[in-house]
């Protein structure tokens, strides 16, 4: 037999718990020294730990709950837990919940950095953290819901040239080098300039030799470093900085952009195959709106910033120039947050409800059509079948108040002699177990003393001629009632008439 000495820690006292390892019956002194244990670990108020039990594995799951982020904000740091957790030597991994992979940018504190926060960038995000605490491996995983949002404010500018020619050539041309020279300008105003529409139509003036270039910009103010002077980290606050910034910015863009023009008044266009013009400017006008960007659309989630435009998510989409999310109509479906018009499905196939949001929701049209014609003829199936089974139970029903009826004029009291004497007899032969035979039975199974004195060749003639005659209504003869009355046992012998003939 081997002693040795386990120390183990319980209410701040060290017990030393004898090791036994006997060469007999030595699952047993191990089994009793465990609850030995388990005991006195119990009675010192902390959880038990056993020496030779392996280390478990530590590991809770947490919502983090969701997180708005500002289009094109200039850095954005989400930290790997709410709460700041001082472990030794933790590790992080990042995790989206989408089909392509995609790099992060991560700290060594394990915070997630987005930089230039774009609509594509929303999603469901997991971050597990894993450490060693006393020996034993834990891991700590939060869930977080992510969106995009931004503040509204934008510009909206028309611009008319004169040109000598009309031509999409040309104005493409023109067009190129327009947006070309408005990047610098981009650049230092922090905002982007999008082409949107153009138009060429004669000028009233000459209408044969002058027409008018008509030219629509969108102008967002959410460019790279927009938002340099606010910090997104300080949600109670951010928000009113966010509004602040975009109604100075969209006064210093008009300004930009008027300056811009005075400054470009004609822009003029050669090449190899085409002969050089000109488009000068002659107007610019300027109108501020306060729409959602497309893909965006107002909802209730945000509630720092009710008049905040949201990501649309999967299976919705928003116009540009509209303020709402709408879900993908039948036959669409939309696969990524933020977009302005949701994917048609291949030719023959077609989604079965609105919103889609993948692109395993389109099915076979053929298959549609049997699954809504299967549904329609349900109503009419039921129309045809519940008439049918309530007349069936309204039937069944008078069905059991008739023979409950019957029964009960049966049973009555005041029915007919006849009636009462006709269901007793059923009775008492159906209990008895009698057969039912003609008048000659009835009048054989009379007492045995008379039966010396009957003439039996009377007897045979009297009985032949009331064989020969039925009874009427069912009601037996005089004799058969008589002499039922005198049955008490289904043992007493009944003789017939063959039988007494033998007797002689």
């Amino acid at each position: 037999m081997v002693t040795r000495c386990s120390t183990l820690r319980s209410g701040g006292r060290m017990l030393c718990v004898p090791r036994v390892w006997p060469d007999l019956w030595g699952s047993r002194v191990l089994g009793t020294l465990r609850i030995l244990t388990l005991v006195l670990c119990s009675c010192s108020g902390k959880p038990a730990s056993l020496p030779w039990d392996p280390p478990a594995i530590s590991s809770w799951e947490h919502q983090g709950g969701i997180v708005f982020i500002h289009m094109e904000s200039s850095l954005y740091s989400l930290p790997c837990s709410p709460i700041e957790m001082e472990v030794a030597d933790p590790t992080y991994r990042w995790v989206q919940d989408r089909a392509a992979p995609k790099l992060f940018s991560v700290t060594k504190e394990g915070h997630l950095l987005f930089q230039h926060f774009q609509a594509g960038d929303s999603g469901k995000y997991t971050c597990t953290i894993s450490y060693m605490k006393h020996g034993v491996p834990v891991s700590q995983t939060f869930h977080y819901s992510i969106f995009g949002y931004h503040v509204l404010g934008g510009l909206d500018t028309v611009l008319l040239f004169h040109s000598k020619l009309c031509e999409d050539e040309w104005t493409k041309r023109f067009l190129w080098g327009l947006q070309d020279k408005l990047r610098q300008l981009e650049i230092e105003q922090h905002c982007k300039v999008q082409l949107t529409a153009t138009f060429c139509f004669p000028s009233l003036n000459n209408p044969s030799d002058e027409f008018i270039v008509q030219v629509q910009l969108e102008v967002s103010l959410f460019g790279p470093h927009w938002d340099e002077h606010c910090n997104p980290q300080d949600m109670e606050t951010v928000t009113d900085c966010y509004r602040k910034t975009v109604r100075h910015n969209l006064g210093e863009v008009q300004l930009a952009l008027t300056r811009f023009f005075k400054e470009h008044k004609s822009f003029h266009v050669t090449g190899a195959d085409i002969s050089s013009t000109n488009f000068t400017n002659e107007f610019v006008g300027f109108l501020k709106t306060k729409q959602c960007s497309g893909g965006y659309g107002q909802t209730k989630q945000l509630q720092r910033c009710l008049d905040c435009c949201i990501v649309c998510p999967p299976g919705t989409f928003s116009p540009p120039k509209n303020s709402q999310c709408f879900p993908c109509p039948v036959g669409t479906y939309s696969l990524i947050y933020g977009v302005e018009f949701c994917i048609p499905c291949k030719d023959g196939m077609i989604t079965r409800l609105l919103g889609a949001s993948s692109v395993t929701d389109c099915v076979n049209k053929e298959r549609t059509k049997q699954d809504v014609s299967i549904t329609h003829r349900i109503p009419v199936l039921l129309l045809i079948i519940l008439p049918a089974l309530l007349a069936l139970n309204l039937f069944f029903i008078l069905s059991s108040c008739y023979w409950f009826y019957q029964e009960y004029q049966v049973s009555s009291p005041r029915a007919s002699k006849m009636t009462g004497s006709t269901t007793r007899m059923e009775m008492v032969t159906s209990f008895f177990r009698i057969p039912r035979q003609g008048p000659q039975a009835g009048h054989d199974a009379g007492p045995a003393s008379d039966t010396s004195d009957l003439d039996t060749s009377h007897l045979d003639a009297s009985t032949s001629q009331r064989g020969d005659e039925e009874p009427t209504h069912g009601a037996p003869s005089p004799a058969v009632t008589a002499n039922l009355a005198t049955v008490t046992d289904e043992a007493t012998p009944v003789l017939t008439l063959e039988d007494r003939k033998e007797t002689f």
